[in-house]
């Protein structure tokens, strides 16, 4: 394995470290399926071109890890966003079999939510903990939680998050 960083494109560096560490640990890179990414919160960032074995790997501003979306910035907010979206679908399907009158009942709600929806809202959350501080992806994940409180509680759909947390 030959591993070469590039800078402006005029200065390529040879990377011993990494091709020792993958010799010590029986790795070899698979350069087709890898991709580089620049983590850095400056906005103006200078072209870096990184090969492996004298292949150039594709750059990119977001890689998906063991289920967890990283951007270039370390914002996770697409992150919480995919995961508000997965679980208002999930919500949504929930919601067709637990009607007011008829259907699932709010103690099988509840054992759905906590075992379903809790697992797939806080995976991975220490990694992300500090996006999910930030007002904007606070809201999003209280929209979620507010939807599967009605369904729990069977409230009207204009309750409030606070009234929908207390009902549930």
């Amino acid at each position: 394995m030959v591993a070469l960083l590039e800078f402006n494109c005029t200065r390529r560096i040879y990377m011993p470290s990494v091709e020792k560490w993958a010799k010590e640990n029986k790795i070899q890179f698979n350069e087709t399926k890898s991709k580089a990414m620049l983590i850095t919160r400056k906005r103006n960032i200078e072209s870096i071109k990184i090969y492996i074995n004298i292949r150039r790997l594709e750059m990119v501003e977001e890689i998906k890890y063991l289920g967890i979306s990283f951007d270039n910035r370390l914002t996770f907010n697409k992150h919480i966003k995919y995961l508000a979206e997965n679980s208002t679908k999930l919500i949504h399907m929930l919601g067709r079999s637990a009607k007011l009158q008829w259907g699932l009942s709010n103690k099988t709600l509840k054992t759905i939510y906590e075992g379903v929806l809790i697992p797939l809202l806080t995976y991975g959350a220490p990694v992300w903990e500090e996006a999910a501080a930030k007002q904007k992806n606070i809201r999003m994940l209280q929209r979620v939680q507010r939807k599967i409180n009605i369904k729990i509680a069977k409230a009207y759909r204009t309750s409030s998050f606070e009234a929908s947390c207390v009902m549930a």
